[in-house]
Order: structure tokens, then sequence, then C-alpha cells
């Protein structure tokens, strides 16, 4: 369960997101509309600059000030998810508190979800003194391509 920008409801859909807008008292705009349309249907972690381009494609009018205004609006709500990257920002549609793979290969951000064993969080607990709420993992890793086995 997602508990940022104060919200504690997980966004499924969105129609959920649209929801989440309007009960922040958040204009939802046609370019808002439009960016979280782009971001549930790639189902993916885009740029600002690939979400301008794919919208440019599709016939929709919208800045380029629009696209960063929006997301910015967006992610610091919690309506979507912003990734820090050394290469800049990527933005994508939150479902509910979930981990990311990495690929090292491709760059490609993925969305996992897994619950770790109680006595995991518990021995983090432990050594922390935090009790444990929520949490997301970041795994790295390569591609896995189907190599000879060496005699």
């Amino acid at each position: 369960m997602s508990k940022q920008g104060g919200q504690t409801q997980p966004i499924r859909s969105l129609e959920d997101a649209l929801n989440l807008c309007q009960a922040l008292g958040m204009r939802v705009s046609r370019q808002r509309r439009f960016i979280l349309e782009l971001l549930w249907k790639a189902k993916g972690h885009l740029s600002a600059r690939e979400i301008y381009k794919y919208l440019s494609q599709e016939g929709k009018e919208i800045g380029h000030t629009s696209v960063y205004q929006n997301l910015d609006a967006l992610s610091s709500q919690g309506i979507i998810e912003c990734i820090e990257r050394s290469d800049g920002r990527l933005y994508g549609h939150i479902s509910d508190s979930h981990s990311h793979v990495n690929c090292l290969d491709t760059r490609q951000i993925m969305d996992i979800h897994l619950e770790l064993p109680p006595e995991l969080l518990e021995q983090v607990e432990q050594q922390t003194g935090v009790k444990i709420t929520d949490y997301r993992i970041d795994f790295f890793g390569y591609k896995q391509s189907d190599k000879p086995e060496l005699n």
C-alpha cells in the first residue's frame, strides 16, 4: 500500500489515478489525462522526453513545458511514480508498493511484486529499531541468455 503524498489507497487503475487527482483538488486537464493514459497504457517507465515524443506521435497537442509541469505535479502528489536515475528521471504508474528489477544490459526497469519473509523484516527491525511498514527493493542484473554448458 503506497503512502506517498499522504494517500493510503493503492492506485490500481487509470480511473483510481483520475479520482485521486480530483480528490486532491487537482484539475484534470486534457494534457494531464493524456499523460496518465499513456503511462497506464505503457505499463513501463518513460522519461519526460519519451512521453512528449509518444504523445506528439499520437497527435496530442502538448508542449515540452506542460509535460514537465504535469509530471512534477502528479509525482509530487504520489499519483505517479518518479524514479531518479543518474541519466534523468523516469515515470511510471503506481499500482501499489512494489520493487524494481534494473536490467544493466537494456537499462529497462521492471516492476515486481514480492513479499519478504516476516523473519527478514523482524531482523531489519531488530537491527535498526524501526518498525517496517512498507518497503521497496531495487535489484540489478544482466539479462540471462542461454549459455552453452562448459565441459
